[in-house]
């Protein structure tokens, strides 16, 4: 590169994470220019392309051609092949892989039927969520004020995915703490004290897991966990660890990201007043406006593909096994897909988000996160029509995971 010649505003994709000040206080100043000027980078430290245009991102995402499994990825990209290491090192010891880092025909066997019982049961869960969501407030009522993220936003997704698991009553305190601790598995800058939980909780999770997968094989219920086990009995090819597997996945990776969907949502609102007061002058627009969260401030920044063979982006080279990186959060504001990308609007029609992703990889849990986001945000605003910041001034406490984008907490008056 010419000594003249205009240079990225970031080297590597390791700079597009909160803890980089910068990025954690505002991604889009160095989104922005990226995706203008660099639409392609190569981030040498990270061992992968970085993609950051919509039109790029969702290409890469529903190419079924290309790889998802970080053990197909050349020695270089090296923050995709520690996904394996992470993996190989899980403290339950678990040997079953998650969809999440399948390939077919592996995938499509595990996702099939996880799907079909999934989507089937999140049909008909909005009476359950409903009545979560009602319980949650009625304990918020009479307060004066309260952290929405930890009396509301977290426990919401955890209770759900309780009851549609088929988690007893009795044990629900465990399965909280349990569900707290093995996200910290997407931490890599945890401490000691957060690792031990993570390691107490894997193995008491994969523990439960097993013990619930007998249990419903034995005496089936209404429930997720029984379903799958039913599929398995009817055929399905599923191995016990891969439905355990699976299913903790689900609880992991849905309650962080629905966790931090809700937050956002109220966070936007609080700071949107024009959109609040028309969700609550039209209720019917809580659908449409919880795609416009997912894509002005979705939960998820980056995913990842490999290349399957020998390929061109962009008019550049991508070789067999290198790791191309898109920028979900980026896609989302591209001009060039979205009228005004940087207005939250609730009420403007858009171009699909790609806040899940896409293809075959489209996050599996989308429809119950988008149900649990609908009730628990229009529930809500509905309870407490006077419901404000406790400190309009204050700076948001974005948390300090890479790659997802969540509050720590948010003070509410009611």
């Amino acid at each position: 590169m010419a000594d003249d010649a205009p240079r990225p505003p970031v080297q590597s994709v390791l700079e597009l994470t909160p803890l980089n000040p910068a990025f954690r206080d505002d991604p889009h100043a160095l989104l922005t220019p990226l995706r203008e000027q660099f639409p392609m980078m190569r981030d040498e430290m990270g061992g992968s392309y970085l993609l950051t245009r919509y039109e790029d991102v969702r290409r890469i995402v529903t190419d079924l051609s290309l790889w998802r499994d970080p053990r197909k990825a050349e020695p270089a990209a090296v923050m995709t092949r520690r996904l394996v290491d992470q993996s190989e090192a899980r403290p339950d010891g678990d040997d079953g892989m998650s969809i999440l880092f399948l390939d077919d025909p592996d995938h499509a066997r595990i996702r099939t039927p996880l799907a079909q019982a999934l989507y089937k049961r999140v049909a008909r869960s909005r009476p359950a969520v409903e009545k979560v969501v009602d319980e949650t407030l009625d304990g918020l009522a009479g307060r004066d004020g309260f952290d929405l993220m930890s009396a509301f936003a977290v426990v919401i997704p955890i209770d759900v995915i309780a009851v549609i698991l088929g988690v007893d009553t009795d044990r629900l305190t465990e399965f909280r703490d349990w569900s707290e601790g093995v996200v910290q598995s997407l931490n890599p800058m945890r401490n000691a004290e957060q690792t031990a939980h993570l390691e107490r909780s894997g193995v008491a999770l994969n523990d439960y897991m097993t013990n619930l997968i007998e249990m419903r094989r034995r005496e089936p219920r209404d429930d997720l966990v029984s379903d799958m086990v039913a599929l398995q009995a009817e055929g399905a090819a599923l191995t016990d660890a891969e439905i355990r597997t699976n299913l903790s996945t689900l609880l992991v990776a849905g309650n962080l990201t629905t966790t931090d969907l809700i937050g956002n949502g109220v966070w936007l609102f609080m700071h949107h007043p024009d959109q609040l007061a028309a969700l609550r002058a039209n209720p019917g627009l809580i659908n449409q406006a919880v795609e416009e969260i997912l894509r002005y401030e979705p939960p998820v920044d980056i995913t990842s593909r490999t290349a399957s063979g020998e390929m061109e982006v962009r008019g550049c080279p991508v070789h067999r096994a290198q790791v191309m990186t898109v920028s979900l959060r980026s896609a989302n504001r591209d001009e060039s897909a979205f009228e005004a990308p940087q207005v939250f609007d609730i009420t403007k029609k858009r171009t699909s988000h790609v806040a899940f992703g896409g293809g075959a990889h489209i996050c599996i849990g989308a429809p119950l996160a988008r149900l649990e986001a609908q009730v628990a945000l229009g529930r809500l605003l509905t309870r407490f029509p006077n419901l404000r910041l406790a400190d309009p001034e204050a700076p948001p406490a974005w948390r300090p995971l890479p790659f997802f984008r969540g509050l720590e907490r948010l003070e509410m008056r009611i």
